[in-house]
């Protein structure tokens, strides 16, 4: 799999590094706010897991499913089930996701998620990619700033495959273009 990589842009040390930092930051933000951590799924699971064992608050974790892309191309349509997720009201969430793109995901969920009457939302994302955004949202936790490439691994996948690779890379184009 790694062979399908054009090149690799983080290595699993660096991610490791940067989650470590990431909830440093919200331990110290959260503190004896018992926050909500809810993960989108598919993408998320692995980082979440990553941060949440670096966070050493009291904390709760759910999770999302939502989706609007398919193959390399987001559909411009978002659908997220919300069914399953505990009463938000008065809650602080953190939304985990796995990369901020072009926002139209994320804005939906936020909109959905701040009508459950929230103390406090904001978004930490292992990868933001704001050349393709097309919303004002931002992430308060950002693991990494990168270009507008297709990347892949550490949860990051192409219609399911390279959610496994321990590390961060940029897929070829022969890959996804065929």
């Amino acid at each position: 799999m790694l062979q399908d990589l054009l090149m690799i842009t983080h290595t699993e040390e660096q991610i490791t590094a940067r989650v470590r930092e990431l909830a440093a930051e919200i331990n110290r933000d959260y503190e004896g706010k018992n926050p909500l951590f809810i993960g989108v799924l598919k993408g998320a699971y692995i980082f979440m897991a990553e941060l949440c064992k670096n966070v050493t608050i009291p904390c709760e974790m759910a999770f999302i499913s939502a989706s609007s892309y398919k193959g390399t191309q987001t559909s411009g349509t978002v659908s997220a089930n919300t069914d399953k997720l505990p009463d938000l009201t008065g809650r602080h969430v953190v939304l985990v996701e796995d990369i901020l793109d072009t926002g139209l995901t994320l804005s939906h969920i936020c909109k959905v998620l701040s009508s459950c009457g929230t103390a406090s939302l904001e978004i930490c994302s292992l990868m933001d990619k704001p050349s393709r955004r097309k919303t004002e949202l931002t992430g308060k936790y950002v693991g990494f700033e990168i270009p507008d490439a297709f990347i892949v691994g550490y949860g990051l996948d192409y219609n399911e495959k390279y959610r496994n690779l321990p590390c961060v890379g940029i897929l070829k184009p022969e890959i996804y273009e065929k």
